[in-house]
């Protein structure tokens, strides 16, 4: 749906008024709510995606649990922490 606002200048208004009038009609329109809110809202996953999706992560845990039981799984390293001063 395409809204378009138009505003003509009339007699003898200056151009602030103008611009004031415009962006008034702007926001009674209601298309920047409207598109601020689609700006980064993602549409849902096709069901394709979603078996694809759920496919490879099945496959990648099925690769962990074969590499568990061969004993080859990288070691975890250790996190060096911060000693508190006391």
């Amino acid at each position: 749906m395409n809204v378009n606002v138009e505003v003509k200048k009339s007699g003898n208004e200056n151009s602030l008024g103008l611009l004031r009038r415009f962006t008034r009609r702007v926001q009674e329109s209601g298309v920047l709510p409207r598109v601020r809110s689609m700006r980064y809202s993602d549409r849902p996953l096709s069901k394709f995606k979603r078996k694809k999706g759920a496919l490879k992560v099945i496959g990648r845990r099925k690769e962990y649990e074969r590499l568990r039981k061969l004993g080859k799984l990288p070691q975890a390293k250790k996190g060096r922490r911060r000693q508190r001063k006391q």
